[in-house]
C-alpha cells in the first residue's frame, strides 16, 4: 500500500512538472510568436510609409495634397514609439483623403474617357504609360495600406493572445513568463475606407 502511494505521488509529480513545463513552452512560443508578428508589422508600416513618399512625390496629386502626405510620412519617420500610432493614424487620413478622392481616382485610376479628347491624341503612348504608371503606384499605395490593416491585426490578436496566458494564475504564481517584456496593443486608425481599398 505504502509503495503504491509513492508511486501515485512520483507519477503526479512527473505528470505535474511535464505540464508545468508545457505551459511555459507553449507561453514561450506566444511571446516569440508576439515578437516576430510585430517585426512584421513595423515592416509592413516601413513600406506603406516609403509607398506614401513616392506617391507623395510623383507629381500626381496637387501640391496641396502633396505636401498633406510627405508631411505625414515625415512625421511617421521622425517620430519616437511613444508617439508612432498617433502619427500612423495620420497617415492613414491623409492616404484616405487622397485615394478618397473621386476626381483623383478617376483621373489616376480608371476613367479613360478623357483619352479620347483633344491633346491626349495627340501622345497617346505617353499618356497610357503614365496612367498605367499611376494606377500602379496608386495600387501600391493601397496593397501596403492592406498588408498594415491585416499584419496589425494579427499583431494584436496574438498580444491578446499572450497577455491573456500571462494573466492566468498558474502563470502568474509560477512566474512562467520569466523576464519576458508583456507585449502590446498597437492601437491606430488603419481603416483605409470607402474607395481606397476595393
Amino acid at each position: 500500500m505504502t509503495w503504491t502511494l509513492i508511486v501515485l505521488a512520483v507519477l503526479a509529480v512527473v505528470l505535474w512538472s511535464f505540464y508545468i513545463s508545457w505551459r511555459a513552452s507553449r507561453l514561450d512560443r506566444l511571446h516569440n510568436r508576439a515578437e516576430a508578428a510585430r517585426t512584421a508589422l513595423d515592416l509592413a508600416l516601413v513600406r506603406r510609409a516609403a509607398a506614401a513618399s513616392e506617391l507623395a512625390s510623383s507629381g500626381l496629386l496637387d501640391p496641396a495634397t502633396s505636401l498633406l502626405l510627405a508631411d505625414a510620412v515625415r512625421r511617421v519617420r521622425e517620430v519616437g514609439q511613444a508617439e508612432r500610432d498617433l502619427a500612423e493614424s495620420d497617415l492613414t487620413r491623409a492616404l484616405r483623403a487622397t485615394l478618397g478622392d473621386p476626381d483623383f481616382r478617376k483621373e489616376v485610376v480608371g476613367d479613360d474617357s478623357a483619352s479620347t479628347h483633344g491633346a491626349a491624341h495627340q501622345e497617346p503612348d505617353n499618356q497610357g504609360a503614365h496612367s498605367q504608371g499611376a494606377a500602379e503606384l496608386v495600387a501600391e499605395v493601397e496593397a501596403a495600406a492592406q498588408q498594415v490593416f491585416i499584419a496589425r491585426k494579427f499583431y494584436n490578436d496574438l498580444a491578446g493572445r499572450t497577455v491573456y496566458a500571462r494573466r492566468r494564475p498558474l502563470a502568474r504564481v509560477l512566474r512562467l513568463a520569466g523576464s519576458a517584456q508583456l507585449p502590446g496593443f498597437f492601437d491606430m486608425d488603419d481603416a483605409m475606407a470607402g474607395e481606397s481599398i476595393e
